[in-house]
């Protein structure tokens, strides 16, 4: 469903690269996680994606088909967007920030109010509650199931998520993420999900792909990162919580 071969960006004509030579892809209905520390590139080879970011080289297939030849507003409103900032607009009405993107693609209001209805439900807002209250009425974690909603309006069958859950509490951010793979099991959604935090791709990713300093370093499903590491960076990577948590255990 989305290829990327030898994709590179350089944001200083080449002397140095927040990605380099990435070539991987991501299957239908998969979640495919894109994991490493701050600085690696993740962000950026999500923003590539959808041409928020235009690639230095090398090609992002979507489709089958070169998302260079594709409209960028077109091919953003089949990508749902979800980051962790939120970014809902504060001076409309949740139900009017979900349904957006179907009114601008000309839906009708009785099918706009329709399809945010149904998602809000969906994501555990019930409309009768939270359809006519604005972002600031809202808890930052009842705030990104909005985000999720609005992604969803227009029924993408891509699904980017940018560290949606990495600003909330973390017994929020446990909740949200069970919720995410209970409704990918109902949706079959194609998602590519950024996030530093390694129990987090763990429990996401169908695969995982890990990144340092703008290069791949592996991917692959979790058994076989946790396996068989293919560099020193991927098993240093994931022994340090390992070694933490036997710290933890230790000390109690």
């Amino acid at each position: 469903m989305i290829q990327l071969t030898h994709v590179s960006k350089t944001f200083d004509d080449g002397r140095s690269f927040a990605v380099k030579d990435l070539s991987f892809h991501v299957d239908e209905g998969e979640t495919l996680v894109l994991l490493g520390s701050s600085g690696c590139g993740k962000t950026t080879t999500l923003k590539m994606m959808n041409r928020l970011i235009e690639t230095s080289s090398g090609t992002v297939e979507v489709n089958g088909k070169d998302i260079k030849d594709q409209e960028p507003v077109d091919l953003r409103r089949r990508m749902g967007y979800v980051f962790q900032e939120i970014g809902l607009f504060p001076h409309m009405t949740i139900e009017q920030n979900v349904e957006m993107v179907p009114r601008l693609l000309g839906w009708t209001a009785d099918k706009q109010r329709r399809r945010t209805h149904e998602l809000l439900e969906l994501v555990g807002l019930a409309p009768k509650d939270y359809a006519e209250r604005f972002p600031d009425e809202l808890s930052g974690g009842q705030q990104q199931r909005a985000g999720v909603a609005r992604a969803l309006a227009a029924d993408p069958p891509y699904l980017l998520m940018d560290e949606p859950f990495g600003a909330l509490d973390a017994l929020t951010r446990e909740i949200l993420q069970q919720e995410l793979i209970n409704l990918k099991k109902r949706l079959k959604k194609t998602i590519v999900f950024v996030t530093h935090d390694i129990f987090e791709a763990l429990l996401l990713g169908d695969r995982i792909a890990i990144l340092h300093q703008g290069r791949l370093q592996q991917i692959g499903t979790k058994k076989e990162v946790l396996a068989k590491p293919a560099t020193e960076f991927v098993r240093d990577l994931f022994a340090k919580p390992a070694r933490q948590l036997a710290f933890v255990k230790d000390s109690l």
